[in-house]
C-alpha cells in the first residue's frame, strides 16, 4: 500500500500544481475590451463544438457501455466509463485553459516576449499536468478498488473511445476550418490572414483548440493510460503473483510526473531569446531528473521480479533518450532554420506542382529517421528485458507526457493570441 501512496500522491500534486497555474495566470493583466471580446467569440465557438461533440459521443458511450455491463459485468463496464469521463474531462480542461489564456497572452506580448512566453508556456502545463494526473489517478485508484485487469482494459477502451473522436473530429474541423478561411481571405479576397474581415477566422481560431488542445489532449490522455494498463497488465502474466511487476509502471509514471514539474523551472528565456531552445531545455531536465528517479525505484524492485537492474533501467534510458531523439528530428524537418524547410520553401517559387513534389518528397524523406530510431529502440529493449523490458521503454517514454502536452498546447495558445492581436488592431512589434 505504501507504494500506491507515492503513486497517488504524485498524481494529486500533479492536479495541484495545474490549479495552481491557472490562479497565477488568472492574476496575471486583465485584456483590453477589444481583445476580451474576440477571446470571448472563439471560446463560445469552441465549446459550441465541444458540447455538440461530446452529446454525439455520449450516446455512442450509453450504448457500449450497456452492452459491456451485459456481456462482461459491471466491473468492465464501470472501467469504461471512468476512461471514458477522465478522457471527456482532460479534453475538456485543454479545451478551457487554452481558450481563457490566449486573451492573457496577447495582452501580456504588449510588455515584453518573456512575459507572453511564460504565460503562454504556463497555460499549456495547465493541461499537460491535469492529463498526466487524471490519468495515473485514474487508473491507479480504480485498481486499488477493483483488483480486475479486465476493468483496467475496460478502462483502457473508455480513454479510446472518447480519444477516437476527439481527435479525427478536432482535426478535420481545424483542417477545414484553416483551409476555408485561407480560401476566402487569401485567394478570393487578398486580404492577410487573421484579418477580422474575413468572418471566417473565428473559426480557424476556434479549430486551433478543438484540434490541438481539447483533441491532442484526449489522445494523449489514452496513450498514456492505455500504456501504463498494458505494462501492469503484461507484468501480472509474467510475472504471476508478483504485486511488484503491476505496480512499477505506476511508480515510473509517478516520478516521471515529479521530474516534468521540477523542470518546468528550467523553460525560462535566455538572453537570446531563443523559444525552442528554451522548451527542449525543459525537456532535456524532464529527462535527466526522470533518469535519476528511475534509478532507486529500479534498483529497489527489479531483483523482485527477477530482473537485473541493467535489464531494466537500461531501457528506460531509451525510452528517455527516445522521446528527446524524436523532438530533435521534428524539430530538423520542420523548423525553417533547417535545410528540409528552406528546400520547400525554394521549390515553391517556380509553382505549385514543384511545392507539392518537394513536400511530398521532404514528408517522406522524414519518416526514415524516426522508424530506425523506434527500430533500434525496440530491439535493444527487447533484448534486454524482453517484452517487459519493452513495455517499460514504453512508459518511460510517456512519462515525459506532461511536458510534452505543455509543449504541444503552448502552440494553439500562441496562435490564438497573434490572430487575437491581429483582429484587434495590434501593431506589428506586439504580434510577432
Amino acid at each position: 500500500m505504501s507504494l500506491y501512496i507515492f503513486v497517488i500522491g504524485a498524481a494529486l500534486l500533479s492536479v495541484v500544481y495545474a490549479l495552481v497555474v491557472v490562479w497565477k495566470i488568472q492574476k496575471s493583466a486583465k485584456p483590453t475590451e477589444k481583445i476580451a471580446e474576440i477571446s470571448s467569440a472563439i471560446r463560445e465557438g469552441a465549446m459550441a463544438f465541444l458540447k455538440r461533440e461530446y452529446r454525439t459521443i455520449g450516446l455512442v458511450a450509453a450504448v457500449i457501455f450497456v452492452l459491456l455491463w451485459l456481456v462482461l459485468g459491471a466491473k468492465v463496464a464501470l472501467g469504461f466509463l471512468t476512461g471514458a469521463v477522465l478522457s471527456a474531462l482532460a479534453g475538456y480542461i485543454g479545451m478551457v485553459v487554452s481558450t481563457k489564456t490566449n486573451a492573457k497572452v496577447a495582452e501580456a506580448s504588449k510588455q515584453s516576449l518573456k512575459k507572453s512566453f511564460g504565460l503562454a508556456f504556463q497555460g499549456g502545463s495547465v493541461t499537460g499536468f491535469f492529463v498526466v494526473g487524471l490519468g495515473l489517478l485514474g487508473v491507479s485508484i480504480f485498481w486499488l478498488l477493483t483488483k480486475d485487469l479486465k476493468a483496467l482494459a475496460g478502462l483502457g477502451f473508455g480513454a479510446s473511445l472518447i480519444s477516437i473522436f476527439a481527435r479525427l473530429a478536432g482535426g478535420i474541423y481545424t483542417k477545414a476550418a484553416d483551409v476555408g478561411a485561407d480560401l476566402v481571405g487569401k485567394v478570393e479576397q487578398g486580404i492577410p490572414e487573421d484579418d477580422p474581415r474575413n468572418p471566417a477566422v473565428i473559426a480557424d481560431q476556434v479549430g486551433d483548440n478543438v484540434g490541438d488542445c481539447a483533441g491532442m489532449a484526449a489522445d494523449l490522455f489514452e496513450t498514456y493510460v492505455v500504456t501504463i494498463a498494458a505494462t501492469m497488465i503484461l507484468g501480472s502474466l509474467l510475472f504471476a503473483g508478483s504485486s511488484v511487476a503491476l505496480v512499477l509502471p505506476l511508480l515510473l509514471s509517478g516520478a516521471g510526473i515529479v521530474s516534468s514539474i521540477a523542470a518546468t523551472l528550467f523553460v525560462k528565456l535566455g538572453k537570446k531569446q531563443g523559444i525552442m531552445a528554451a522548451l527542449y531545455k525543459g525537456v532535456a531536465a524532464a529527462a535527466v531528473i526522470s533518469a535519476l528517479l528511475f534509478i532507486p525505484i529500479i534498483s529497489k524492485y527489479s531483483q523482485t521480479i527477477g530482473l537485473d537492474f541493467a535489464n531494466l533501467y537500461v531501457p528506460s534510458l531509451i525510452g528517455l533518450a527516445l522521446a528527446f531523439g524524436l523532438f530533435l528530428i521534428t524539430d530538423y524537418y520542420t523548423s525553417k532554420k533547417h535545410k528540409p524547410v528552406q528546400q520547400i520553401a525554394e521549390a515553391s517559387q517556380s509553382g505549385h506542382a514543384t511545392n507539392v513534389i518537394a513536400g511530398l518528397a521532404i514528408g517522406m524523406q522524414s519518416t526514415y529517421a524516426p522508424v530506425v530510431l523506434i527500430s533500434i529502440s525496440i530491439l535493444v529493449s527487447y533484448w534486454l528485458g524482453g517484452i517487459y523490458g519493452l513495455a517499460v521503454a514504453a512508459v518511460s517514454l510517456l512519462s515525459l507526457t506532461g511536458m510534452i502536452i505543455a509543449m504541444d498546447s503552448y502552440g494553439p495558445i500562441t496562435d490564438n493570441a497573434a490572430g487575437i492581436l491581429e483582429m484587434a488592431g495590434a501593431d506589428a512589434k506586439s504580434r510577432e
